[in-house]
């Protein structure tokens, strides 16, 4: 089973790194949400070097941005209360008027009365009105709020390019790093794998491996058409699970590890995995339960994400997964 970490502040010292290659992690995912990756050489470099002092060569798969919405750079935190108004702005209307910047093709679907989910569901707001280039919410859930961060529309959906500009310059970067694989986020159907395939094949990179990565419940339906384009499926739990009531959730991951599994398509699993350590350093009971139960379903992989990139506890976390993931397999093995 391969085991990835996500690279990050928390974890890239080079003694940090290798500690972790020696626990048993053997990849690493470097997420290009939020820059490019010819900015991110240092922390390339560092990977491999960190993975040389133990004698392993390195999975790197990079993350890009795909069809996501994400809201605009803000000047600061924004710390956002229950039952407070705030106002959505056009990102190409943001130097005129006070709001938070959001894409523009999102006041072509946006409604009075639907709910918006921002930073992977952590805050919630309700529309209340729509103008042309202002969208009117009282916030049902707060939190602090901090540029970049993820925007999705509960029961509506927004038509995007697969492929950023960004992401095109990055995959053309991704082999002088060392990269492996490419995640695609919220992969709607074949035709976004089939486009991520074309530019590969233009950059000279046609050999890396493609992580479809499910986060819509057009990838849970068009599921098994993605079979021949993608080499590894990623139960991708963060946004997935905004696509649902939470605790329907598990259902579908069983169905989508099921399915994989009876089809022999390698499937990933991912999200919250130790989410409790980014501050502790033991794990709930809860949580290397979902472990086992991911490596008892088949998976392929198990990745961490901010547990690692921005945890306290990074080598901790990744000694914990591995020696869960361990013990995991050597019950399934034995039964």
């Amino acid at each position: 089973m391969d085991i990835y970490g996500t690279i990050g502040p928390a974890c890239v010292r080079f003694e940090t790194l290798v500690e972790m290659f020696q626990f048993g992690m053997n990849g690493m995912r470097l997420n290009l949400s939020h820059t490019e990756l010819s900015a991110c050489r240092q922390w390339t470099t560092q990977i491999q070097k960190a993975a040389e002092a133990v004698g392993i060569s390195p999975r790197l798969l990079v993350d890009l941005q795909g069809p996501e919405l994400r809201i605009g750079e803000l000047d600061c935190p924004l710390h956002l209360m229950e039952k407070q108004k705030i106002i959505l702005v056009s990102q190409e209307d943001s130097d005129k008027a006070d709001g938070i910047p959001v894409p523009q093709c999102l006041f072509i679907t946006v409604k009075p009365g639907q709910e918006v989910l921002v930073d992977d569901g952590k805050i919630l707001l309700m529309v209340e009105k729509v103008e042309s280039s202002q969208i009117f919410c009282q916030i049902r859930r707060g939190g602090t709020l901090v540029s970049r961060k993820s925007i999705a529309l509960l029961g509506g959906t927004v038509e995007l390019p697969t492929l950023t500009e960004s992401d095109r310059i990055n995959i053309r970067e991704a082999k002088s790093h060392g990269v492996t694989g490419v995640m695609l986020p919220f992969v709607r159907g074949p035709e976004d794998l089939m486009e991520l395939k074309v530019e590969l094949e233009k950059a000279g990179a046609s050999d890396l491996e493609i992580f479809a990565k499910i986060e819509n419940m057009d990838g849970v339906r068009n599921l098994e058409s993605l079979f021949p384009y993608a080499d590894q499926i990623v139960i991708a739990r963060g946004d997935l699970g905004n696509r649902m009531p939470l605790w329907e959730l598990p259902v579908v991951q069983a169905q989508i590890s099921q399915v994989c599994r009876e089809a022999g398509k390698p499937f990933m699993v991912v999200t919250q995995m130790l989410a409790s350590m980014e501050n502790s350093k033991v794990p709930t009971r809860a949580e290397v339960s979902d472990i086992f139960r991911a490596v008892s379903e088949g998976a392929s992989s198990v990745m961490v994400t901010g547990e690692t990139a921005s945890g306290r506890y990074p080598a901790e976390v990744m000694k914990y997964l591995c020696k869960t993931v361990d013990s995991a397999e050597r019950y399934c093995r034995n039964h």
